[in-house]
């Protein structure tokens, strides 16, 4: 009968990543022969050669590979069962992990993370912020506990969200602009400005393409940038134009920085969802950081 315990798929996990059975061991607290009893062990029980030794470094084989895309999984589920398991039910300790894109990383939490820990200092909270596909995937393979993202409607099975608030983009230029007078933007204007895009991978990226092809417009001349606020410095020196979410813009349309106009035959609705992963337990700490941002929710409309 297998004996498949959890030591020995964290050792599988753990040679991918080091390739060395002392790092392993140091790791793992055990010591040099017992990580290798436990691979050998692997190997009888599954009748195929899992890892490799080349050069003092150890590299598994495609079986075992297969095995890791298991061993990965179930490794990720343990240590989240652990967690809740110790922090059931209590707002005391405990650890939260969040992932969101740009513009409520930048927008929306820094106000709810202020009141969070406040209110739960023993919790540790870490946040990764990256776009909204990246985060997306986070969320299926468990790396994080909850996702806010700013992108258009989607289903995902088995994510489930829902609406924070509604992220409209419009088009901003600089007073500057030899249109920034103008009655209002018409696709005709877009299309003899220079355009500044976001990066690829970004759903605003997305939607003002798809904005552009359903206009026929192929800007004259482009720049791209990964980096929102190098977007909005790139707008102030005055030639360029972009669509960018309203919440990122209003601090300087305020100040008179920046003009901000809306967007001929809007493109398709986006909007902030929050985003939790159903097969993933609910615990008490993700609970109550989404009930404070829905109370933000309420507050910003």
């Amino acid at each position: 009968m297998m004996n498949l315990n959890l030591m020995k798929l964290q050792i599988v996990e753990l040679l991918e990543k080091h390739h060395k059975i002392t790092t392993v061991a140091d790791l793992l607290g055990l010591k040099q022969p017992t990580v290798t009893f436990h691979m050998k062990s692997l190997e009888r029980e599954f009748g195929v050669k899992l890892f490799d030794a080349r050069m003092g470094r150890i590299i598994l084989t495609d079986a075992g590979y297969a095995l890791l895309h298991y061993a990965t999984k179930i490794n990720a589920l343990a240590a989240e069962a652990k967690r809740v398991v110790n922090d059931f039910d209590t707002l005391r300790q405990g650890a939260l992990s969040i992932g969101a894109s740009y513009v409520p990383a930048t927008y929306i939490l820094p106000a709810v993370l202020d009141s969070f820990t406040k209110s739960y200092p023993g919790i540790h909270i870490s946040l990764s912020v990256k776009t909204a596909p990246v985060i997306t995937t986070m969320l299926q393979s468990h790396q994080i506990d909850i996702g806010i993202i700013s992108t258009g409607p989607f289903h995902k099975a088995p994510l489930k969200a829902h609406t924070l608030c509604n992220d409209e983009l419009v088009l901003v230029c600089s007073p500057s602009h030899p249109f920034a007078e103008a009655a209002e933007w018409t696709t005709e204007l877009i299309a003899a400005s220079s355009f500044v895009l976001h990066g690829e991978a970004s759903s605003t990226r997305r939607i003002t393409d798809q904005w552009l092809d359903e206009q026929g417009i192929r800007p004259f001349s482009k720049l791209e940038l990964d980096s929102l606020e190098a977007i909005k410095q790139a707008v102030m020196l005055g030639e360029h134009i972009s669509f960018i979410s309203r919440m990122a813009v209003q601090s300087e349309v305020a100040r008179g920085l920046l003009k901000m106009w809306p967007i001929p035959d809007q493109p398709a609705d986006r909007q902030v969802f929050v985003v939790t992963n159903q097969d993933r337990y609910m615990s008490a700490t993700s609970s109550r950081f989404i009930e404070l941002l829905d109370r933000w929710r309420l507050s910003f409309q």
